[in-house]
């Protein structure tokens, strides 16, 4: 069951409304943070919450209201306890017209706080042919435009597989759909630059930063499409995942590497540790 949080009213999701105009709707003019919930508490959230700054910042929106987020997230985690789930804290334009133009209305604020059963064990993921556009007004954005995703994630679950990998114009590999990308490398961990255009993942923001202090061999570094198929390891990162290791990619037999296994490792052990990291 999902529970929502809108204008200060707690509810059930099937219950929830928002304005037939709101521009979030209409348009996609919005954006969001998906945090992992974990022990009835929401991890890393004050990066969350400075993510949803800079994408609001990006499209224009007032920023949020960081403090009343947080009493909205502790209200709402308060009324619906899940040991596992997800927190999605969306912030739209409000009600507008119907065109690109922006209204007056303030924004809308919505919560929402649900379940999560946990990934399988073993992991697919197929590259797809389209690319990300690492010149758009809105790359490394959050937004509520997640058309592209979409279609690129019902391609994967089509090939039987769980995350679809983008590149970006150049040919470089960007991110998958909600995740982004490290990889084993000859002995390195590489992972695209946000200059790639991908998403600045608060999962991949924390691995970095833990494996730079642990003395993992890790870096960003731009990587041609054609080189996953030379990965020693493929894992990917994400709010919900942590550092998951992929095992078939576009059909083939793919990781295991001990230095895969470590990152995997490394991530799971630091982030035992605190729940706001």
């Amino acid at each position: 069951m999902t529970t929502v949080w809108i204008d200060g009213r707690i509810m059930d999701g099937a219950q929830a409304r928002v304005g037939a105009l709101d521009h979030g709707l209409t348009v996609g003019d919005g954006v969001f943070e998906t945090c992992r919930v974990t022990g009835g508490e929401a991890f890393a959230l004050s990066r969350h919450l400075r993510r949803l700054e800079r994408s609001a910042a990006v499209l224009g929106l007032p920023p949020p209201d960081t403090a009343q987020v947080r009493e909205a997230a502790a209200a709402l985690l308060a009324a619906e306890p899940v040991p596992m789930g997800r927190l999605r804290i969306t912030l739209t334009g409000g009600v507008g017209p119907l065109g690109s133009d922006r209204g007056t209305a303030v924004p809308t604020l919505i919560l929402a706080v649900s379940p999560a059963a946990a990934w399988p064990s073993r992991i697919a993921a197929v590259t797809v042919p389209w690319a990300r556009n690492e010149h758009s007004a809105i790359a490394g954005a959050k937004t509520t435009s997640y058309a592209e995703n979409v279609v690129a994630l019902q391609r994967a679950h089509a090939a039987g597989a769980h995350e679809a990998l983008l590149p970006n114009t150049a040919g470089n590999l960007c991110e998958g759909t909600g995740s982004n990308v490290v990889l084993d490398l000859d002995g390195v961990l590489v992972t695209p630059p946000l200059s790639a255009g991908c998403l600045a993942g608060i999962t991949r923001e924390l691995f970095l930063e833990w494996a730079v202090a642990d003395g993992l061999p890790v870096r960003e570094g731009n990587v041609p499409i054609e080189e996953l198929s030379g990965a020693r390891d493929v894992l990917l990162t994400s709010s919900t995942r942590n550092v998951q290791p992929v095992q078939v990619l576009d059909g083939r037999e793919v990781g295991g590497s001990p230095l895969g296994r470590a990152a995997v490792e490394l991530f799971d052990r630091h982030a035992a540790t605190t729940i706001d990291p």
